[in-house]
């Protein structure tokens, strides 16, 4: 990633990797996730949800995607080379179809990475424990009518002052979503389009919502959490000057 991206990701909170991921790669995770679905590709009449959520996708052409060079060199450039783990597959998926009900989960938030002990839901703190980074893989083509995710650009900017009135401790989810919508309500929105096979490299502070799909076509995702290394896992931008770690730091002087 050149110094023109990395400008970028500082500026906006992320970057779009095109066609970082190649087709007989796509084809091939796309390929299983229709088969880990009841549904098929080509009879509308079986895209009975707005939304279809695929877990632990960990099969070799999904490990292949989660290791492309490209994005190991672009995570090594915002998060720093030795500050993170590689992944052996993407996770989880939100499939989501054109479908006249409205998904649930549509609110702007950020990320949560960890349970605390006594806690249910994840919770995020300005640390950023246990998340390096927020990855988005295209494994379909996306336009503005197929359910892009949007993007408050800039607002990883917004999300420290709010943190940090949390501690070491953080916030879930339901708490913090509120707060880091009003405090980013007035960035310009961007909408993660592009071909299948690109993939957004977004801070773990973006704050971001999906919303509903409006096109004819399914769109496939993946949003795999970057993991901090060992040693780094509850103080991930500690001593750092990488990309993320003086944005965090900029965002709580204001």
């Amino acid at each position: 990633m050149d110094e023109r991206l990395i400008e970028r990701f500082v500026r906006d909170g992320f970057v779009k990797l095109d066609e970082a991921v190649p087709a007989d790669v796509v084809d091939e995770c796309v390929s299983l996730l229709w088969a880990a679905i009841d549904a098929e590709p080509d009879d509308p009449s079986t895209w009975t949800r707005p939304v279809h959520w695929v877990s632990n996708m960990s099969q070799p052409p999904f490990a292949r995607a989660a290791n492309m060079p490209v994005v190991h060199n672009a995570i090594d450039a915002v998060v720093g080379a030795g500050r993170w783990q590689p992944r052996n597959g993407l996770g989880g998926f939100p499939l989501r179809f054109p479908h006249s009900d409205e998904p649930d989960d549509t609110g702007w938030h950020i990320e949560g990475a960890y349970t605390p002990p006594g806690e249910t839901s994840y919770f995020t703190n300005v640390r950023s424990s246990h998340r390096a980074l927020l990855l988005l893989y295209l494994f379909t083509d996306v336009d503005e009518d197929n359910a892009p995710t949007r993007i408050r650009v800039g607002s990883h900017m917004d999300v420290p002052r709010v943190l940090s009135r949390y501690g070491d401790r953080g916030a879930s989810g339901e708490t913090l979503s509120p707060e880091v919508d009003a405090a980013s309500s007035h960035r310009e929105v961007a909408l993660a389009t592009g071909r299948a096979g690109d993939v957004f490299v977004c801070h773990p502070f973006l704050v971001h919502a999906a919303q509903p799909h409006h096109g004819t076509r399914p769109r496939f995702l993946a949003q795999p959490c970057i993991y901090p290394a060992n040693g780094h896992i509850e103080a991930p931008f500690a001593n750092s000057d990488s990309p993320v770690a003086r944005t965090i730091r900029a965002g709580l002087r204001g």
